[in-house]
Protein backbone atom coordinates (compact mmCIF):
# COMPACT_ATOMS: atom_id res chain seq x y z
CA UNK A 1 0.00 0.00 0.00
CA UNK A 2 1.35 3.60 -0.58
CA UNK A 3 1.94 6.24 1.94
CA UNK A 4 -1.53 7.32 3.40
CA UNK A 5 -2.17 11.05 1.32
CA UNK A 6 -2.46 12.39 5.00
CA UNK A 7 0.40 11.07 6.00
CA UNK A 8 1.88 12.07 2.47
CA UNK A 9 1.23 15.67 3.12
CA UNK A 10 3.11 16.07 6.44
CA UNK A 11 6.12 14.42 4.73
CA UNK A 12 6.03 16.86 2.54
CA UNK A 13 6.07 19.71 4.93
CA UNK A 14 8.76 18.31 6.63
CA UNK A 15 10.74 17.51 3.11
CA UNK A 16 13.12 20.88 3.44
CA UNK A 17 14.20 20.58 7.12
CA UNK A 18 17.64 18.98 8.41
CA UNK A 19 17.83 15.97 8.91
CA UNK A 20 17.69 15.56 12.96
CA UNK A 21 20.85 13.59 13.08
CA UNK A 22 22.65 16.36 12.19
CA UNK A 23 20.99 18.81 14.71
CA UNK A 24 22.76 19.04 17.77
CA UNK A 25 21.02 18.04 20.89
CA UNK A 26 19.16 21.24 21.89
CA UNK A 27 18.11 22.25 17.96
CA UNK A 28 16.52 18.59 17.84
CA UNK A 29 14.44 19.33 21.08
CA UNK A 30 13.65 22.74 20.09
CA UNK A 31 12.34 21.90 16.76
CA UNK A 32 10.43 18.75 18.62
CA UNK A 33 8.60 21.32 20.89
CA UNK A 34 8.23 23.72 18.10
CA UNK A 35 6.01 20.87 16.00
CA UNK A 36 2.03 22.10 14.78
CA UNK A 37 -0.73 21.01 16.66
CA UNK A 38 -2.89 22.73 14.33
CA UNK A 39 -6.03 20.11 13.71
CA UNK A 40 -5.18 17.54 16.56
CA UNK A 41 -8.15 16.17 18.05
CA UNK A 42 -7.64 17.25 22.31
CA UNK A 43 -10.98 15.84 23.88
CA UNK A 44 -12.63 17.35 26.90
CA UNK A 45 -10.85 16.02 30.19
CA UNK A 46 -11.84 17.23 33.88
CA UNK A 47 -8.30 18.10 34.70
CA UNK A 48 -4.40 18.10 34.43
CA UNK A 49 -1.89 18.92 37.28
CA UNK A 50 1.97 19.06 37.15
CA UNK A 51 3.19 17.32 40.54
CA UNK A 52 6.67 16.80 41.26
CA UNK A 53 7.81 13.71 43.47
CA UNK A 54 11.40 12.73 43.95
CA UNK A 55 13.04 10.45 41.99
CA UNK A 56 15.94 8.08 41.45
CA UNK A 57 17.81 11.35 40.02
CA UNK A 58 16.36 13.88 42.10
CA UNK A 59 13.13 15.80 41.97
CA UNK A 60 10.70 14.21 38.79
CA UNK A 61 8.00 15.84 37.24
CA UNK A 62 4.53 14.37 35.99
CA UNK A 63 1.29 15.61 34.38
CA UNK A 64 -1.50 13.56 35.73
CA UNK A 65 -4.58 13.77 33.62
CA UNK A 66 -8.44 13.17 35.32
CA UNK A 67 -11.32 12.32 33.13
CA UNK A 68 -14.50 13.04 33.75
CA UNK A 69 -16.45 10.87 36.16
CA UNK A 70 -16.57 10.08 39.58
CA UNK A 71 -14.16 7.08 39.74
CA UNK A 72 -11.96 5.84 41.23
CA UNK A 73 -10.72 5.06 37.56
CA UNK A 74 -7.82 2.91 36.14
CA UNK A 75 -4.55 3.90 36.21
CA UNK A 76 -2.31 4.38 33.29
CA UNK A 77 1.36 5.15 33.56
CA UNK A 78 2.25 7.11 30.36
CA UNK A 79 5.94 7.40 28.79
CA UNK A 80 6.60 9.92 25.86
CA UNK A 81 8.86 8.62 22.62
CA UNK A 82 11.22 10.42 20.44
CA UNK A 83 14.42 8.38 21.36
CA UNK A 84 15.48 8.61 24.52
CA UNK A 85 16.48 12.06 23.50
CA UNK A 86 14.04 14.73 22.83
CA UNK A 87 10.40 15.17 23.85
CA UNK A 88 8.49 16.40 26.63
CA UNK A 89 5.43 16.30 29.36
CA UNK A 90 4.14 18.99 26.42
CA UNK A 91 4.53 17.72 23.09
CA UNK A 92 2.76 14.36 24.20
CA UNK A 93 -0.04 16.54 25.93
CA UNK A 94 -2.47 16.21 23.00
CA UNK A 95 -2.04 12.03 22.99
CA UNK A 96 -2.43 11.90 27.05
CA UNK A 97 -5.45 13.82 27.08
CA UNK A 98 -6.87 11.27 23.88
CA UNK A 99 -5.63 8.12 25.92
CA UNK A 100 -7.43 9.73 29.32
CA UNK A 101 -10.57 10.59 28.11
CA UNK A 102 -11.39 7.57 25.52
CA UNK A 103 -9.73 4.88 27.89
CA UNK A 104 -11.57 6.68 30.95
CA UNK A 105 -8.68 6.42 32.71
CA UNK A 106 -5.93 8.46 35.08
CA UNK A 107 -3.16 9.07 33.22
CA UNK A 108 0.25 9.68 34.49
CA UNK A 109 2.69 11.13 32.09
CA UNK A 110 6.19 10.74 33.32
CA UNK A 111 8.98 13.98 32.44
CA UNK A 112 11.99 11.18 32.73
CA UNK A 113 15.40 12.09 32.34
CA UNK A 114 16.58 12.22 28.65
CA UNK A 115 19.72 11.59 27.24
CA UNK A 116 22.36 12.16 26.92
CA UNK A 117 22.19 14.13 30.45
CA UNK A 118 20.74 10.60 31.52
CA UNK A 119 22.65 7.78 30.00
CA UNK A 120 20.66 4.06 30.11
CA UNK A 121 19.29 3.23 32.58
CA UNK A 122 18.55 6.50 33.64
CA UNK A 123 15.05 7.10 31.90
CA UNK A 124 14.36 3.31 33.02
CA UNK A 125 14.89 4.08 36.48
CA UNK A 126 12.41 7.15 36.76
CA UNK A 127 9.54 5.22 34.42
CA UNK A 128 9.41 1.91 37.26
CA UNK A 129 9.49 4.72 39.88
CA UNK A 130 7.08 6.75 38.88
CA UNK A 131 4.37 3.67 38.19
CA UNK A 132 5.13 2.69 41.60
CA UNK A 133 4.46 5.78 42.75
CA UNK A 134 1.25 6.08 41.27
CA UNK A 135 0.14 2.47 42.04
CA UNK A 136 0.90 3.45 45.90
CA UNK A 137 -0.96 6.91 45.37
CA UNK A 138 -3.31 5.47 43.71
CA UNK A 139 -6.37 6.59 46.14
CA UNK A 140 -4.99 10.30 45.86
CA UNK A 141 -5.29 10.25 42.51
CA UNK A 142 -9.06 8.81 42.46
CA UNK A 143 -7.47 5.79 40.74
CA UNK A 144 -8.04 1.99 41.20
CA UNK A 145 -4.29 0.63 41.86
CA UNK A 146 -5.81 -3.14 40.92
CA UNK A 147 -5.97 -1.61 37.48
CA UNK A 148 -2.86 -0.20 36.18
CA UNK A 149 -1.21 0.10 32.96
CA UNK A 150 1.62 1.50 31.07
CA UNK A 151 1.97 2.81 27.48
CA UNK A 152 4.48 4.48 25.67
CA UNK A 153 4.75 5.04 21.86
CA UNK A 154 8.04 4.49 20.71
CA UNK A 155 11.48 4.87 22.66
CA UNK A 156 8.62 5.34 25.26
CA UNK A 157 7.42 2.07 23.95
CA UNK A 158 10.49 0.64 24.75
CA UNK A 159 10.00 2.09 28.16
CA UNK A 160 6.81 0.05 28.98
CA UNK A 161 7.68 -2.75 28.00
CA UNK A 162 10.76 -2.72 29.54
CA UNK A 163 8.86 -1.54 33.38
CA UNK A 164 6.26 -4.50 32.47
CA UNK A 165 9.45 -6.72 32.64
CA UNK A 166 11.11 -5.25 35.65
CA UNK A 167 7.73 -5.03 37.56
CA UNK A 168 7.49 -8.96 36.48
CA UNK A 169 10.92 -9.48 37.78
CA UNK A 170 11.69 -7.02 40.78
CA UNK A 171 8.77 -7.30 42.95
CA UNK A 172 5.57 -5.20 40.86
CA UNK A 173 3.41 -3.58 40.74
CA UNK A 174 1.13 -5.72 39.28
CA UNK A 175 0.55 -4.82 36.14
CA UNK A 176 -3.24 -4.83 33.73
CA UNK A 177 -1.89 -4.41 30.52
CA UNK A 178 0.69 -2.64 28.12
CA UNK A 179 0.43 -0.81 25.21
CA UNK A 180 3.29 -0.71 23.03
CA UNK A 181 3.18 1.94 20.00
CA UNK A 182 5.80 1.01 17.35
CA UNK A 183 7.94 0.26 20.30
CA UNK A 184 11.81 0.08 20.25
CA UNK A 185 12.64 -3.61 21.30
CA UNK A 186 16.08 -4.10 19.67
CA UNK A 187 19.23 -2.17 18.76
CA UNK A 188 20.11 -0.67 15.43
CA UNK A 189 22.21 -3.13 14.18
CA UNK A 190 22.17 -5.06 12.81
CA UNK A 191 18.87 -4.23 12.19
CA UNK A 192 15.73 -5.57 10.24
CA UNK A 193 14.57 -5.71 7.07
CA UNK A 194 12.41 -2.46 7.89
CA UNK A 195 15.51 -0.70 8.73
CA UNK A 196 16.58 -1.01 5.20
CA UNK A 197 13.33 -0.35 3.58
CA UNK A 198 12.30 2.58 5.44
CA UNK A 199 16.15 3.79 5.75
CA UNK A 200 14.73 7.53 4.66
CA UNK A 201 12.35 9.31 3.46
CA UNK A 202 9.16 8.58 5.87
CA UNK A 203 10.23 10.59 8.93
CA UNK A 204 12.26 8.49 11.26
CA UNK A 205 15.53 7.37 9.15
CA UNK A 206 18.47 4.60 10.01
CA UNK A 207 20.61 7.86 10.18
CA UNK A 208 18.46 9.30 13.35
CA UNK A 209 17.97 6.01 15.18
CA UNK A 210 21.38 5.61 15.54
CA UNK A 211 22.00 9.05 16.47
CA UNK A 212 19.64 8.04 19.48
CA UNK A 213 21.16 5.10 20.28
CA UNK A 214 24.70 7.23 20.74
CA UNK A 215 23.06 9.28 22.69
CA UNK A 216 21.34 6.62 24.95
CA UNK A 217 23.78 4.30 25.58
CA UNK A 218 27.06 4.75 27.54
CA UNK A 219 28.67 1.75 25.72
CA UNK A 220 27.45 -0.08 22.79
CA UNK A 221 28.14 -3.32 24.72
CA UNK A 222 24.79 -2.11 27.10
CA UNK A 223 22.67 -2.75 23.54
CA UNK A 224 22.50 -6.59 24.55
CA UNK A 225 20.65 -6.05 28.02
CA UNK A 226 16.96 -7.08 27.68
CA UNK A 227 16.83 -3.78 29.72
CA UNK A 228 17.72 -2.15 27.03
CA UNK A 229 16.53 -4.30 23.85
CA UNK A 230 13.62 -6.10 25.32
CA UNK A 231 13.53 -8.47 22.48
CA UNK A 232 16.47 -9.68 23.40
CA UNK A 233 14.82 -10.84 27.09
CA UNK A 234 15.77 -14.40 27.94
CA UNK A 235 11.56 -15.38 28.80
CA UNK A 236 8.97 -13.18 28.05
CA UNK A 237 6.28 -15.40 30.10
CA UNK A 238 4.07 -13.89 32.72
CA UNK A 239 4.07 -10.28 31.14
CA UNK A 240 0.37 -8.31 31.25
CA UNK A 241 -1.50 -8.69 27.84
CA UNK A 242 -0.24 -6.56 25.45
CA UNK A 243 -1.51 -4.09 22.15
CA UNK A 244 1.41 -3.65 19.63
CA UNK A 245 0.67 -1.63 17.08
CA UNK A 246 3.64 -1.04 13.98
CA UNK A 247 3.65 1.00 10.89
CA UNK A 248 4.11 0.12 7.41
CA UNK A 249 6.33 2.98 6.55
CA UNK A 250 8.70 2.32 9.85
CA UNK A 251 12.33 1.47 10.48
CA UNK A 252 11.02 -0.03 13.82
CA UNK A 253 8.63 -1.78 11.86
CA UNK A 254 10.04 -5.38 12.13
CA UNK A 255 11.42 -5.61 15.70
CA UNK A 256 7.43 -4.30 16.66
CA UNK A 257 6.30 -7.22 15.48
CA UNK A 258 8.59 -9.64 16.09
CA UNK A 259 8.26 -8.46 19.67
CA UNK A 260 4.72 -9.38 19.35
CA UNK A 261 5.39 -12.65 18.20
CA UNK A 262 7.74 -13.72 21.12
CA UNK A 263 5.01 -12.31 23.50
CA UNK A 264 2.53 -14.15 21.87
CA UNK A 265 4.74 -17.39 22.41
CA UNK A 266 5.48 -16.65 25.58
CA UNK A 267 1.79 -17.34 26.28
CA UNK A 268 1.18 -13.10 26.80
CA UNK A 269 -2.60 -12.30 25.37
CA UNK A 270 -1.70 -10.41 21.95
CA UNK A 271 -3.53 -7.92 20.36
CA UNK A 272 -1.56 -6.56 17.09
CA UNK A 273 -1.74 -4.32 14.05
CA UNK A 274 0.48 -2.88 11.42
CA UNK A 275 -1.90 0.31 10.23
CA UNK A 276 -0.09 0.26 6.79
CA UNK A 277 0.17 3.96 4.53
CA UNK A 278 1.57 4.82 8.00
CA UNK A 279 4.88 6.07 9.40
CA UNK A 280 6.63 6.12 12.78
CA UNK A 281 4.57 9.15 14.49
CA UNK A 282 1.44 8.42 13.07
CA UNK A 283 -0.28 8.33 16.50
CA UNK A 284 0.18 11.74 17.40
CA UNK A 285 -1.62 12.98 14.00
CA UNK A 286 -5.03 12.05 15.93
CA UNK A 287 -8.01 14.51 14.84
CA UNK A 288 -5.61 15.16 11.47
CA UNK A 289 -5.09 11.67 10.40
CA UNK A 290 -7.96 9.62 9.78
CA UNK A 291 -6.15 6.49 10.06
CA UNK A 292 -4.64 8.33 12.91
CA UNK A 293 -7.79 8.74 15.02
CA UNK A 294 -8.90 5.51 14.15
CA UNK A 295 -5.68 3.91 15.80
CA UNK A 296 -6.15 6.24 18.96
CA UNK A 297 -9.86 5.20 19.17
CA UNK A 298 -9.04 1.37 18.65
CA UNK A 299 -6.30 1.46 21.91
CA UNK A 300 -8.61 3.29 23.81
CA UNK A 301 -11.30 0.41 23.86
CA UNK A 302 -8.47 -1.90 24.18
CA UNK A 303 -7.78 -0.39 27.16
CA UNK A 304 -11.23 -0.07 28.73
CA UNK A 305 -11.57 -3.83 28.27
CA UNK A 306 -8.49 -4.76 29.30
CA UNK A 307 -9.13 -3.08 32.57
CA UNK A 308 -13.02 -4.63 33.10
CA UNK A 309 -10.52 -7.75 32.68
CA UNK A 310 -7.82 -7.04 35.72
Amino acid sequence: MPVDPQIQDILDLMAGLPPAHTLSVAEARLRHEQRPKEGLRSPPIARSEDRTIDGPGGRLRLRVYTPRGSGPFPLLAFFHGSGFVVASLDTHDIMCRNLCAGAECVVVSVDYRLAPEGKFPAALDDCLHATRWAAEHARELNADARRIAVAGDSAGGNLAAVTALRARDEGGPRLAAQLLIYPVTDYHEPGTPSYTENAEGYGLTRLQMKWFWDHYLADASHAAHPHASPLRAESLRDLPPALVYSAQYDVLRDEAERYADRLREAGVPVAFKRWDGMNHGFFAWTGRVDKATEAMDDACAWLREAFTKA
